[in-house]
């Protein structure tokens, strides 16, 4: 367990060592510099997103009154929303960082997921603040819910390698589609995906589709591992249908950490790209939180004891 101060120094040197070196150059721009610089955007945004902060107001409420003296140039909040928002990428490339230094990929195999995120309750009338982006799709963990379809790849140790997401309408094999095929062929707007894996992605049934994964064999030379549903003719063993289940639940134990830990079930952006930039915020304090467990010789995913607030 490390305080509040120990946690946010170190997360900071980190992310500042990240920009001296890989971070962006900025580019001569009009009227006064920002109030903060890269660094502390990017440290302030990552250490917002524990749920002990019920949303970005409270935390920033915690900023002014216990971090005013680490951070003595704190703008208001709408303006430092703004700089978080300006610094996305920024936050992403931090993301690639950490599992960069934590050799998340070198392993055997990845795990593939999606999850609902609801960013709109789902039984309000209009059209809400991302018509046209999120949409109302079927979870079955929330049921019925409106926001976005995230698409996680993560490794046996729990470490996030890569994400993406589409409407909440889009369905499993489309969306592993496009994450597969900008690993193969990245592109400098979605760098989120990371790299591809060096061994097969473990599918649930809702990836089904021979016809699929045949392509990607063909076109990515990627592997996949992936059960037939249960109405298919094609079966496989019992012993070895239990055997990838038990290694699919480390991305659920993943998802649950983001739900649980970092608030993803209670976003409520008003603009695309603040939620992509508290997306990264949060998969970025995952991996993190990975990261200082293993300094600190504690189990990897020790979330729930890691902060003496």
């Amino acid at each position: 367990m490390v305080d509040t101060d120990t946690f946010l120094t170190t997360l900071y040197v980190l992310v500042d060592d990240f920009c001296l070196e890989h971070g962006p150059v900025e580019a001569a721009r009009p009227g006064p510099k920002p109030s903060l610089s890269c660094s502390e955007v990017s440290t302030l945004a990552i250490f917002g997103q524990w749920s002990r902060f019920r949303n970005q107001r409270d935390f920033y409420r915690f900023a002014q009154q216990r971090l005013r003296a680490a951070f003595p140039t704190l703008p208001n909040r709408t303006q430092f929303n703004r700089l978080v928002r300006a610094y996305r990428d920024t936050i992403v490339a931090f993301f690639l960082y950490l599992v960069e230094r934590l050799d998340a990929q070198c392993v055997l195999y990845e795990v593939l997921d999606t999850t609902g995120v609801p960013v709109r309750n789902v039984k309000r009338r209009g059209r809400g603040w991302l018509a046209g982006q999120a949409d109302i799709g079927w979870c079955t963990r929330l049921g019925w819910f409106n926001g976005f379809r995230l698409l996680l790849a993560s490794n046996p140790a729990g470490v996030i390698t890569g994400f993406g997401f589409g409407a909440g309408n889009a369905k499993d094999q489309p969306v592993a589609d496009t994450f597969v095929a900008l690993r193969q062929h990245p592109h400098p707007q979605v760098p989120s995906v990371g790299q591809p894996a060096r061994g097969p992605y473990v599918l649930d049934t809702g990836f089904e589709g021979q016809k699929l994964h045949q392509r990607w064999r063909l076109e990515y030379g990627v592997q996949v591992i992936c059960l037939p549903k249960r109405t298919s003719r094609q079966q496989y063993p019992k012993p070895f249908r239990r055997w990838v289940h038990s290694i699919r639940q480390m991305v659920e134990t993943v998802y649950g950490k983001l739900m649980d830990f970092f608030r993803l079930d209670k976003e409520r952006p008003h603009d695309l790209t603040g939620f992509q930039a508290n997306l990264a915020a949060k998969v970025a304090l995952h991996n993190f939180c990975i990261w200082l467990n293993q300094q600190l010789g504690r189990p990897a995913l020790a979330f729930a004891d890691l902060l003496d607030w």
